[in-house]
């Protein structure tokens, strides 16, 4: 497929701000791939569509600050500094992303805090935007990330287009978070709350949990237009044995399995056997789908709404089906639905 099949006109306004104000109550299109039927839900109405015995799949990873603003020596200039990850606990070398680049160089050195009291020099340049920092910190690597963190802000997506706010640094994380290692929200698990999820368990439904750190590949434009020489950013991911018996023995029995978000499916996509059953992964994956794909393990999917052009559109529209996620999100648009991360979701379910 081409890229220019992925646009639409998405207007500033649907892009979400905020999120809903109680996680469970954004709004939820239930997508039916077998008919077309397209239903308008609250997302707490998703405990409908599932029974005993179905399972759905999460990712726990967990968002850090990764967002940090610190000063050039000398100058001053103001250099906003991403945190992609930890190169090395012993040295406190990061991999990070910084802007203005074209001011940071070899040797210069970033102060961070209001009394400067986080010292970074700049040791390697990896991309066009890309260095490696050493921060200079006497202390031991615990007490070095706190201090580290206390720096950071939540590291909502730049088409959010306002200042980070408090309770971002707890709705830009999902009530399920558990290892540390994402720069952005798997955003389908943000609107699972604690009493839906109780309400699940009451039901019967089981959870398995995997874990992709999800990284800002997710948000990078694609340059070819032909999307088979795109080449995704490799994301790190784990799946475990609980998670692959729970999954399988579903499979098994023939009971429904849900993917919550692209990086659920990317990730059971990359572990998966030739005999359609998940295996135990540790490593990474620069997994990329698109148009046509068949799919081995789910047989639903939820999902938010995703800007154009993008891989997670691109995704959506493998499992949905082009015509008919296109199709839906032509509906969204005329419905007034809220787009992007803090976005109302989507319910595709193959029956």
């Amino acid at each position: 497929m081409k890229l220019s099949q992925f646009k639409f006109k998405l207007p500033e306004d649907k892009i979400a701000l905020y999120p809903a104000k109680y996680r469970d109550e954004s709004r939820l299109m239930v997508v039916h791939k077998s008919t077309g039927k397209i239903e308008h839900k609250v997302f707490k109405d998703i405990l409908d569509y599932f029974d005993d015995k179905d399972v759905f799949i999460f990712n726990d990873t967990k968002v850090f600050p990764a967002r940090l603003y610190g000063n050039k020596e000398k100058t001053g200039a103001r250099i906003e500094v991403f945190l992609l990850r930890e190169l090395n606990e012993e040295f406190h070398l990061w991999d990070v992303l910084v802007d203005p680049a074209r001011k940071i160089r070899i040797g210069n050195k970033l102060y961070f805090g209001e009394d400067d009291s986080m010292v970074a020099e700049v040791i390697d340049n990896t991309t066009s935007r890309g260095r490696t920092l050493r921060f200079l910190y006497e202390g031991s690597h615990d007490e070095f990330k706190k201090a580290l963190y206390a720096l950071g802000e939540a590291p909502l997506p730049s088409f959010i287009r306002r200042p980070v706010e408090e309770e971002d640094a707890e709705r830009f994380q999902t009530i399920f978070a558990k290892n540390e290692g994402a720069v952005t929200a798997p955003t389908a698990g943000l609107h699972f709350s604690r009493e839906l999820m109780k309400r699940m368990e009451i039901k019967g439904i089981d959870f398995a949990f995997v874990t992709m750190h999800a990284g800002l590949g997710n948000f990078r434009e694609i340059d070819v237009e032909d999307l088979t020489k795109h080449k995704m950013d490799s994301e790190q991911m784990y799946v475990n044995a609980d998670a692959c018996r729970i999954v399988n023995s579903a499979k098994d029995e023939g009971k429904n399995i849900c993917a919550v978000g692209t990086t659920v499916m990317r990730t059971i996509e990359t572990a998966v056997g030739t005999d359609g059953h998940l295996k135990e992964f540790d490593g990474w994956t620069n997994k990329f789908i698109f148009p046509p794909y068949d799919f081995s393990v789910a047989n639903s999917m939820v999902t938010n709404f995703h800007l154009p052009l993008s891989t997670l559109l691109m995704l959506v529209a493998a499992y949905g089906g082009y015509d008919l996620v296109m199709e839906a999100y032509h509906t969204a648009l005329k419905e007034d639905y809220r787009f992007g991360t803090y976005g109302d979701a989507m319910l595709i379910l193959d029956k």
